[in-house]
């Protein structure tokens, strides 16, 4: 894909692809585990997917905005601060799991670098994850961070997709041009998914769209 990821790609689901999303995310969603080592991970089963981002991009928003739940995934008042694997079971048929965020300054070196091997490990390691997300800030865009969590998905053969939050305090004349810069840079990793996803949990931009394409990795 050489093209910037447009609003027209959203209207490519089916109606039949759109509703399967919406029952999915409208069914029991449940807390599993929070792990800070891989020898207490969840046992294997469901699907997985996982969401991962600098800390403050908004990822329990956007995972409470999916479930149409507002704290099922809590977010901190200090940026930084989940420190955990953290796995949800969504109806039984898939797992999300929401991976500590990064970036963030003020954090203990140590703590950094624990996050970071966790994170590797479990991208190295984990037979059920089907796929990452990298969420990206559509005001900040692409930073070393997201750049340095790009490599280390491409190293560890994972494959992942970008979805950008916060669309909605982008202003609309400036959104295109947020989306083919994104799309330039995502484009260079080979592990990457072609479609960029724009969303917005404050409006809800896009989470119809992102149900339906998660929906595909569940358990029918």
């Amino acid at each position: 894909m050489t093209e910037a990821a447009s609003d027209d790609q959203l209207d490519s689901f089916t109606p039949e692809e759109m509703e399967k999303g919406r029952l999915l995310f409208a069914g029991e969603c449940q807390f599993i585990a929070a792990s800070n080592s891989l020898n207490n991970l969840p046992p294997l089963g469901l699907p997985e997917v996982a969401f991962a981002g600098r800390s403050n991009v908004g990822k329990s928003s956007l995972v409470n905005a999916l479930t149409g739940r507002r704290t099922l995934a809590r977010a901190s008042q200090t940026p930084g601060r989940t420190r955990q694997l953290i796995f949800f079971s969504l109806a039984e048929r898939l797992q999300l799991v929401d991976l500590p965020g990064y970036g963030y300054a003020k954090a203990p070196k140590t703590d950094i670098k624990a996050w970071t091997k966790l994170t590797r490990q479990f991208l190295s390691g984990r037979a059920s994850l089907q796929r990452m997300f990298l969420l990206i800030d559509a005001r900040r865009g692409v930073g070393p961070g997201d750049e340095e969590m790009m490599k280390l998905m491409d190293e560890a053969a994972v494959p992942w997709a970008t979805v950008l939050t916060k669309m909605d305090k982008v202003k609309i004349a400036d959104q295109k041009k947020v989306l083919e810069k994104t799309t330039q840079q995502v484009n260079r990793h080979v592990a990457a998914y072609p479609h960029i996803w724009p969303t917005s949990s404050e409006t809800g931009k896009g989470i119809a769209e992102l149900r339906a394409h998660l929906a595909s990795y569940g358990v029918a």
